[in-house]
């Protein structure tokens, strides 16, 4: 859950607007759902939900090792967190300084790795084992990106939502695409809308 942080230099960085607050309220709602619950966070100001165990983490490498740690164990891997596509090539030790001569420095950026699609990519993702659910936070044409990436990611569950529409806020809409439709959750609170989509999730993993 949340943003990312990649620093460019000891005071300085690149983040997101994301609040954390759909992730933490997802969490909250697979816990009281009786689920055992670990919560990866990036950089945010949240309380941790009842009963649920937190790993905080700072850059998208970092999410990364966590994540695909504890996807070794989990039967549910949801990936709410707005992890940073890019980050810079080389952080610089001390403070990037002005000098008055009017020069901007020059930033290098180097891809982070995709965390859902390489957990998704996982043998045990592909056996079935391990669940995985992703999140597209868009600012246009939702359905459109959504089924797109979850195609590009290969989950079987992606929930998209107009991220611009919803960072810091208490309450959202979701549009949940899978292979076969796009369902819409109107516009609720994130703790109902979490409570919904978990309730997804299990009719899912639930045996007809």
């Amino acid at each position: 859950a949340g943003p990312t942080y990649e620093a460019i230099d000891p005071v300085r960085g690149i983040t997101n607007l994301s609040s954390g607050k759909m992730g933490f309220a997802i969490a909250r709602a697979a816990r009281e759902a009786g689920a055992e619950v670990t919560l990866i966070a990036g950089p945010v100001h949240l309380s941790t939900p009842r009963g649920v165990a937190r790993v905080d983490v700072k850059s998208a490498s970092n999410m990364l090792s966590a994540a695909t740690q504890r996807a070794q164990s989990a039967t549910i891997f949801i990936a709410t967190a707005a992890v940073a596509d890019w980050r810079p090539a080389q952080a610089a030790d001390h403070k990037i300084k002005k000098d008055g001569s009017g020069k901007t420095p020059e930033l290098q950026f180097v891809e982070n790795t995709d965390i859902l699609a390489t957990i998704a990519q996982s043998e045990r993702a592909q056996s079935g084992a391990l669940f995985c659910v992703g999140f597209a936070a868009e600012s246009q044409d939702l359905l459109a990106n959504a089924q797109a990436k979850r195609a590009r990611k290969g989950v079987p569950l992606l929930v998209g939502n107009i991220g611009p529409a919803t960072f810091g806020k208490d309450d959202n809409a979701l549009l949940l695409v899978d292979a076969q439709q796009a369902v819409e959750l109107p516009h609720a609170s994130k703790l109902t809308l979490a409570r919904q989509l978990i309730d997804e999730i299990a009719k899912r993993l639930t045996p007809a």
